[in-house]
């Protein structure tokens, strides 16, 4: 299959930029988008005294998210090739599966403050583990079927001595 035209990776990275986007849409709605969108009261308590660590952390995950969406665009053929692009799609794949499948049951099995904090919004915890499961299969999926052409490019070969 051409990388061009493989319409998983394609999906994969553009639900990738929009949760990147949503989590950057977080930290502009402040402490009450926090508590919405499931970071927890802590969080959302943190952001209403003017820390900086809630926005440093979405922060932090928006820009995986945007990275993971790269490598989508860059296996789908839309930009160059990045760097060990097999291994940061099987990687990426992995990840939103694992969290997709594991994301409930961890949560509801586990204890500490955070999650007993999520098990209060277990609603939220379903919802994003479905959409870590969707993100994930679109990564999975695409990659097995873009497998080929994803190696590494020959080297050119010098015709000089």
């Amino acid at each position: 299959m051409d990388r061009a035209h493989n319409k998983l990776l394609l999906l994969g990275g553009a639900l990738s930029v929009a949760a990147a986007l949503a989590h950057l849409l977080v930290i502009v709605g402040g402490p009450d988008w926090y508590r919405a969108f499931g970071a927890g009261e802590g969080m959302a308590r943190l952001a209403e005294s003017g820390s900086l660590y809630p926005a440093m952390v979405t922060m932090g995950i928006a820009s995986v998210l945007f990275v993971w969406a790269m490598y989508a665009f860059s296996a789908a053929g839309l930009i160059r090739r990045l760097p060990l692009l097999r291994l940061a799609l099987v990687i990426i794949a992995a990840v939103l599966l694992l969290r997709g499948l594991l994301g409930v049951p961890v949560v509801m099995l586990a204890d500490g403050p955070h999650l007993n904090e999520l098990r209060q919004s277990l609603t939220f915890m379903i919802i994003s583990s479905f959409i870590c499961l969707l993100i994930g299969l679109c990564y999975a999926a695409g990659t097995a079927q873009a497998w080929p052409n994803l190696a590494k490019p020959a080297r050119e070969v010098s015709t000089n001595p």
